[in-house]
């Protein structure tokens, strides 16, 4: 471990108010760090997944009518998927403030950031207002959110983790996660009742804005939330013992590289397909209105609300399963029910009933939320405290990009050059596999200590056959 010792004397045993199971950790303050990771990431992927629901439903239209219908769509969900490029660098900047400085000081400023680019695209003006200089400022905010949210999820996570106790490291990991879910239902809830409240050519006009400049209460709720969560008890505990790295990512790069890639691996393998409505491609391809289905585009929206309450319970759910059975054993139960899902969307969705359709999504949902709520304490559990924020950022924004970046892009003109769903649901089913075999080359290491006593036994490697 490269660490900087303030002296050559040993160093001091954890302190009981730092033990990193949070053994000692009042249950009031448990709970309070459980809410605000909840409350924080919610506010976060709803700025986010308003956007994704805005370039499938509207920005086409507004920023990128010239390209042609086809070809607007594309552009539109292109910059969905271009903020993933530069969720590394996030990723990269909050993993190393996050190692040197804390995790607390990451997450007020992500969240500030999101919050800020939200408010904006809700002002922006649009093409036919200024011309190419709209395209360009959205592509410029949503790289800001991209940023933001590289940086988001590795402290969240770690704050929930760090805190619990060792026993229920995947439930207490789950409280972030399930703020994904719940995030794409406060998103898409309220561009449904936008849709109510303005329909028709008024939701083109000023109505897909209003959710993006509710994103300053939001923000306001979320920041209130963190500013009164204590500092992670493992980070507590590495300023307490002078032990913080100076260059967290050098080391992580230098000894963990291929476990970062694994674990990217596995990310991308529930991301590709989770982006199928959190990127906004079933709302884009039921509502086209030169598309096969052609779908009114309030029930579509309502329906993927709907399953964003069976992924929040799923996620939940295998959270709690993990610490019971293990993170690896929940892990390939979630792939089997993944390709289940994957297998059974577009035949549900291309009957045109929405009832059908919600079912489509819903049954998805299950697969993903057990790919998903195991990952906190999964990604944790990896890597050695000295480096930890820097490792599942890191590996969280590289999955990202592997996954879900560019997966309606890919979709949408797989769809155009077949003629077929079909191409999609293979796609989907390849990405879910490449994520199994991922799982599949990692050791189960749940329950592992996580405090910066522990660091050796942290950094032996977690691929099977290497040391």
């Amino acid at each position: 471990m490269s660490t900087q010792p303030s002296s050559n004397q040993p160093a001091p045993p954890p302190s009981a108010a730092f033990t990193p199971t949070g053994s000692f950790a009042a249950r009031t303050d448990r709970r309070r760090v459980v809410f605000a990771t909840v409350v924080g990431t919610t506010v976060e992927w709803y700025d986010f997944f308003i956007y994704a629901s805005a370039a499938a439903l509207v920005f086409g239209q507004l920023f990128f009518e010239p390209a042609g219908p086809q070809f607007a769509t594309i552009l539109s969900f292109l910059t969905v998927g271009v903020s993933f490029l530069f969720r590394p660098l996030g990723a990269f900047v909050a993993g190393h403030l996050g190692d040197k400085y804390g995790r607390r000081l990451v997450l007020m400023v992500t969240l500030i950031l999101m919050g800020a680019a939200t408010a904006l695209v809700g002002l922006l003006p649009t093409y036919a207002a200024i011309g190419i200089a709209a395209p360009i400022l959205l592509v410029l905010l949503r790289i800001v959110q991209g940023i933001s949210a590289g940086g988001e999820w590795g402290g969240a996570v770690l704050m929930a983790v760090e805190h619990a106790p060792t026993a229920r490291r995947g439930l207490f990991g789950a409280s972030p996660q399930i703020g994904v879910p719940l995030g794409l239902l406060l998103a898409s809830g309220t561009m449904a009742l936008i849709a109510v409240i303005a329909p028709g050519d008024a939701f083109l006009v000023w109505g897909w804005r209003v959710p993006f400049l509710l994103s300053i209460v939001l923000i306001l709720i979320g920041y209130y939330v963190r500013r009164r969560v204590e500092e992670s008890p493992v980070f507590l505990e590495i300023a307490e013992r002078k032990e913080r790295t100076r260059t967290p990512i050098v080391q992580l790069f230098r000894r963990h590289a291929l476990l970062v890639v694994i674990a990217a691996l596995i990310f991308a393998g529930n991301n590709a397909v989770g982006y199928m409505t959190t990127g906004g491609y079933i709302q884009n391809y039921a509502t086209n209105p030169d598309g096969p289905l052609a779908l009114d585009r309030g029930p579509v929206l309502w329906a993927v609300a709907g399953s964003a309450v069976t992924w929040l319970l799923s996620t939940w759910y295998a959270g709690r399963l993990s610490d019971a059975i293990g993170r690896r054993t929940t892990y390939i139960a979630g792939w089997i029910l993944q390709l289940v899902g994957v297998f059974s969307l577009f035949p549900l969705v291309n009957t045109g009933n929405i009832w059908l359709l919600f079912l489509g999504v819903a049954v998805l949902t299950v697969g993903l939320g057990f790919t998903y709520g195991p990952q906190a304490a999964y990604y944790a559990e990896l890597f050695p405290a000295s480096v930890r924020f820097s490792g599942v950022s890191i590996s969280y924004a590289i999955g990202a990009i592997l996954g879900g970046a560019f997966a309606p892009t890919i979709a949408t003109a797989l769809v155009q050059a077949t003629g077929s769903t079909f191409s999609v649901t293979l796609y989907l089913a390849g990405m879910t596999v490449i994520g199994l075999i991922a799982t599949l080359l990692l050791r189960d290491r749940t329950g592992i200590p996580l405090g910066p006593d522990h660091e050796a036994e942290q950094a032996r490697s977690a691929i099977y056959g290497a040391r």
